[in-house]
């Protein structure tokens, strides 16, 4: 059986199998986008996949600090359109 690689959200700080969390990318451009193949050349970083932990990694500035980058009014309304389609998680975070 082959290992999965672990990573860890960037507001919860759970380490979970890569391909349990959705990948964030800076790419070459500079651009912000949900990766949601994780291949996208760029800097990446990970969240849960739940509404909670996207919207407080937005208001607590994780995601810029991640991605070494200022969020644009654009990418955050990206990031938050993705963010509402996520289901909520009630789990106590770690």
């Amino acid at each position: 059986m082959k290992r999965q690689p672990l990573r860890t959200c960037i507001e919860c700080h759970r380490s979970l199998p890569k391909r349990e969390l959705v990948r964030i990318v800076r790419g070459s451009d500079g651009l912000v986008r949900v990766d949601q193949t994780g291949k996208v050349p760029g800097r990446g970083a990970y969240l849960c996949q739940n509404k909670r932990c996207w919207l407080a990694a937005l208001a607590h500035k994780h995601i810029g600090r991640a991605l070494k980058v200022e969020l644009t009014v654009e990418d955050c309304a990206r990031i938050e359109a993705y963010a509402s389609q996520l289901p909520n998680d009630d789990r106590a975070e770690a």
